[in-house]
């Protein structure tokens, strides 16, 4: 497996994941998203393995004028503007190849074992 998670030191959510992937020996990648965010590549990856890119946006996030312009912009320059403001994505996004998950989802991660 080569497990990459995406998220920030704060989110209690990515811990449990960290947590969920040590206690089972498993090697993985942290990315903290506020130093380094995700390449368009992978944003594009991850929102086609989780039917699109508005099921990537944490509505509960704080920065509201983000969430909905992304929401209400055209659907070619959603891409480009989820890039310019990842704060607003849900954490944390757990990548094993070409499969991902958004969210805390240790269901489907003992699947991929």
């Amino acid at each position: 497996m080569n497990i990459q998670i995406f998220g920030t030191k704060k989110c209690n959510d990515t811990k449990k994941a960290e947590r969920f992937f040590k206690e089972r020996g498993i090697k993985f990648q942290f990315v903290d998203l506020r130093e380094k965010g995700m390449s368009k590549g992978e944003l594009t990856s991850v929102a086609s393995a989780n039917g699109g890119i508005m099921n990537m946006i944490n509505q509960d996030a704080k920065d509201k004028d983000a969430i909905a312009l992304v929401q209400y912009i055209a659907d070619e320059d959603k891409l480009e503007k989820l890039l310019e403001n990842q704060q607003i994505i849900k954490t944390p996004i757990v990548r094993n190849g070409k499969q991902s998950t958004i969210g805390y989802q240790p269901d489907v991660w003992k699947k991929w074992e």
